[in-house]
């Protein structure tokens, strides 16, 4: 596939009746997908914007962090063309617009920076969509027809999800902290929603689209025409029991949104780094990280403009962990194994003229995926093996959690009726979604009721519980999805760590006992 890609692949989104977008269909090796661009349009100014002129481009310099920026890389920036948008001292990362086509490799010559390179490929804004597909809305039939037992929200049912987990046997002992807050760094979170409201953190939210914080109450939501990714993944997590909808994995805990994604959809580099250090710097204790940062599918470090995208979230990522944060990212929804020694990109730049091009996966990176010390989610089926569609690879994978599946591929035990998650979508309904964006956000729950049992611990013992506490899940051999007598992906490793289930599936009980 050549085409540009629809910019949440993350999220594999099945609809049953149209809500959002297209249908997905199911099959192994098969990646959905396809780019909606429309004409670059001049930056309009708003609340915490920078104007710029329609063929500005956005770019990360970094230099070395805690010192400011000396007054000889701000001139040497002016010089060549720049307009400094922010700066984030304490990692040494400077957002910059500038409109000389060759102002990244002018930059790069000056003493004092380390990297620098375009985020993007097309000027300010870019325009583009963020899902793959569109989310299965919940008719009315469904919602009457769950039957819900006693302690039970009213669609709670529907949720295969959180018996696989053990989520519902937790949720007897407690409901998590509300002193434990989760940030959705994504496309916006509706805190309207009446699954979600109870437990929003407005001061942990922010719009980051810019790469300069903006915190204009509500600038954190999405609007009609953007993506309901988030505020599904934020519902996930944290939607409250409170006898409405349904029931988040750790529903007691608070759920903050910081909104990264244009309106067009892009995640770039600057909104990344923004994101990851307003949660450093408010306390947050788990980043939801379901989405890859655009316009690269994987940044490649031999390339000056990539290397910088790498180095800029790194250091944020990075920051955050030293800070106390649980960062918690997406494997993806390609089939790719991460562990091979090549893999075809057929998408990058997703922004702009798309080629195949094959990278080695040890050298170009999915960020923030394949950052050091993220934990990394690969997505499982009701019948709780890999997922159709989810990335995987042994070393790269930490765990594994529900992301869903086409139903036919694993269908659920009744009273569920469907093999994709269900969740809230903004405006007050609710949807199913599937994807490693789905599985995520488990993962990220189950480390907030470890956060919660452990109030004290650090991020590394955080992380090293959530694996130690998983079960660990043998691979799939053979894995032939769709029962058609071919191998659709090979599993590496032992029962107790491998390609396809990391450590193994998360335990959402075993989190709050032990």
């Amino acid at each position: 596939m050549t085409a540009p890609r629809k910019r949440s692949r993350r999220a594999v989104a099945i609809p049953l009746g149209m809500a959002t977008a297209t249908a997905l269909t199911f099959l192994p090796n098969v990646s959905a997908s396809a780019a909606e661009t429309s004409a670059p349009q001049a930056l309009t100014a708003a609340p915490g914007t920078v104007t710029a002129d329609a063929t500005s481009l956005s770019y990360v310099v970094n230099v070395r962090a805690g010192h400011g920026v000396s007054s000889a890389v701000k001139k040497a920036i002016a010089q060549a063309g720049g307009t400094i948008v922010t700066s984030y001292d304490q990692i040494g990362v400077i957002v910059v617009h500038s409109a000389n086509a060759d102002f990244a490799k002018t930059v790069r010559r000056v003493r004092g920076v380390d990297s620098a390179g375009a985020t993007r490929n097309a000027p300010l804004p870019a325009q583009s969509t963020t899902d793959v597909g569109t989310p299965k809305a919940l008719t009315s039939e469904e919602m009457e027809s769950a039957q819900a037992v006693d302690g039970q929200d009213p669609l709670e049912p529907l949720q295969w999800d959180l018996p696989a987990i053990q989520a519902d046997k937790a949720h007897e002992k407690t409901l998590g902290s509300p002193k434990v807050t989760v940030a959705v760094i994504d496309t916006g979170v509706d805190d309207t929603h009446p699954d979600i409201a109870p437990n929003f953190d407005r001061d942990a939210s922010v719009n980051c689209v810019t790469g300069k914080p903006d915190t204009t109450d509500g600038a954190w939501r999405p609007s009609a025409a953007e993506s309901p990714h988030g505020t599904h993944v934020a519902g996930e997590i944290a939607g409250a029991k409170n006898g409405v909808g349904i029931t988040g994995v750790a529903p007691g805990v608070k759920v903050a949104g910081i909104k990264v994604s244009t309106t067009g959809g892009y995640f770039y580099t600057e909104s990344v780094v923004c994101g990851f250090v307003w949660a450093a710097e408010h306390h947050v204790d788990i980043t939801n990280n379901s989405y890859y940062t655009d316009p690269w599918y994987f940044n490649c470090s031999d390339d000056p403009d990539q290397k910088a995208l790498v180095d800029a979230i790194t250091r944020a990522s990075r920051y955050a962990e030293k800070k106390g944060t649980v960062n918690v990212a997406a494997a993806g929804n390609e089939s790719y194994d991460l562990a091979a020694d090549s893999i075809t990109d057929p998408v990058s730049p997703n922004d702009g003229t798309p080629s195949d091009r094959v990278i080695d996966p040890s050298k170009c990176f999915d960020i923030p995926t394949q950052l050091p010390g993220v934990v990394t989610v690969a997505s499982t089926g009701a019948k709780g093996i890999k997922s159709s569609f989810s990335n995987y690879g042994l070393g790269v994978v930490d765990v594994a959690a529900p992301g869903g599946d086409s139903t036919r591929y694993q269908t659920p035990a009744p009273p569920a009726t469907s093999g994709l998650i269900l969740g809230p979508l903004p405006g007050g309904t609710w949807g199913y979604m599937a994807g490693t964006s789905m599985a995520t956000p488990h993962v990220a729950g189950v480390a907030a009721l470890i956060k919660s049992t452990h109030p004290h611990a650090p991020a590394a013992l955080v992380k090293a519980l959530l694996y130690a506490e998983a079960d660990a899940t043998p691979c799939t051999d053979p894995y032939d999805i769709d029962s058609d007598g071919k191998v659709d992906a090979v599993c590496e490793g032992t029962k107790n760590r491998n390609g396809f289930y990391g450590w193994g599936t998360v335990n959402a009980l075993a989190a709050v006992t032990k």
